[in-house]
């Protein structure tokens, strides 16, 4: 099989794409064949040695994926044929991957896979983040960042459909429109040097009760300065490419927590079935619609990292290495 492996050379230069055996299921593990894989932010870390999971050098890099299951022991629940999308360590951007099969979301018929590949991750972290971190209510406001990227375009569709006023923020009037079309009440810039000034008048000055913040930095450390009394402040990830220094003097006077989103299927197994079976029946309802910026072929893999490193993307990013046919 293809597949990009990442070595000694850190970083999207050093990516090659190479022949590999094709690797051999065992106990609760699927083969599975991608059709999709898509891409995160993470993943340019990792190939770089910046993220907090690093897997021995050489390794095939890639995370989030959908596709066919080729094979699969009994145990396992799945049958050769079946759809899925699923989280990975790593080994995704290759045309087979293993796959676990209690981490795996069966594939509603009638969806695409293309739109599958992007709910593990992204869709994943943004229910996390506002159902279990949050505790969102639906008289919140919420003020979401990077609004047109993967996860905050998850967030912007999943806080709406709770019910909560949401603010999408991004850095240009022509990605607002995106998650103004998902649902967001109110559109604000980010490049804009007052922006959290423009949060406090859409709210009368109370700010937002949830803030999604992918983006850390600049934007991040600003949000302390919109945040609304009782307000939950949630740390996603650092697209900026810098963490926020948060101002504990701004929690304090607004009583405000900040709140790491991290989930691992070991340790949190019992929550990511209860979000996992939530998702994929919104999924299936076409109540969640990832919009995806689809890439053709496995060797799109290093320009498609270098357009999401420069923020070119609108929505999901996903390669596709596969037709959709069993």
């Amino acid at each position: 099989m293809q597949a990009w492996i990442s070595g000694d050379v850190r970083g999207v230069e050093g990516l090659v794409i190479k022949e590999r055996p094709r690797p051999v299921p065992e106990g609760r593990w699927m083969l599975v064949r991608v059709t999709h894989a898509a891409v995160n932010f993470s993943d340019i870390l990792m190939i770089s040695d910046r993220y907090q999971v690093r897997p021995e050098r050489p390794f095939i890099p890639g995370q989030e994926i959908s596709g066919i299951v080729v094979k699969a022991a009994d145990e396992c629940g799945f049958d050769s044929g079946d759809r899925i999308s699923s989280k990975v360590v790593n080994g995704g951007f290759a045309e087979f991957v293993l796959v676990r099969a209690d981490i795996a979301l069966p594939v509603p018929d009638g969806r695409e896979l293309a739109a599958a590949a992007a709910l593990p991750v992204s869709y994943t972290t943004a229910l996390v983040a506002l159902d279990h971190c949050a505790r969102l209510r639906k008289t919140d406001t919420v003020l979401v960042h990077a609004a047109a990227g993967g996860v905050g375009l998850a967030a912007v569709e999943i806080a709406s459909l709770a019910g909560a006023t949401v603010i999408a923020a991004a850095g240009s009037r022509d990605r607002l429109r995106i998650p103004k079309s998902r649902g967001a009440s109110h559109c604000v810039n980010y490049r804009n040097s007052d922006w959290f000034r423009r949060v406090l008048a859409l709210t009368d000055g109370r700010g937002a009760q949830v803030i999604v913040d992918p983006v850390g930095g600049r934007v991040g450390e600003e949000s302390l300065r919109c945040i609304a009394v009782d307000g939950r402040f949630l740390i996603v990830g650092f697209a900026s490419g810098r963490m926020p220094e948060l101002a504990p003097h701004r929690l304090l006077l607004k009583r405000a927590a900040a709140c790491g989103v991290y989930w691992n299927h070991d340790k949190d197994a019992d929550l990511l079935t209860r979000t996992g079976t939530k998702l994929m029946d919104l999924f299936a309802k076409d109540k969640v619609r990832p919009r995806i910026d689809c890439r053709k072929g496995l060797t799109s893999l290093p320009g498609a990292l270098a357009d999401l490193a420069h923020r070119r993307v609108k929505g999901k990013l996903v390669l596709r290495v596969a037709e959709e046919t069993t």
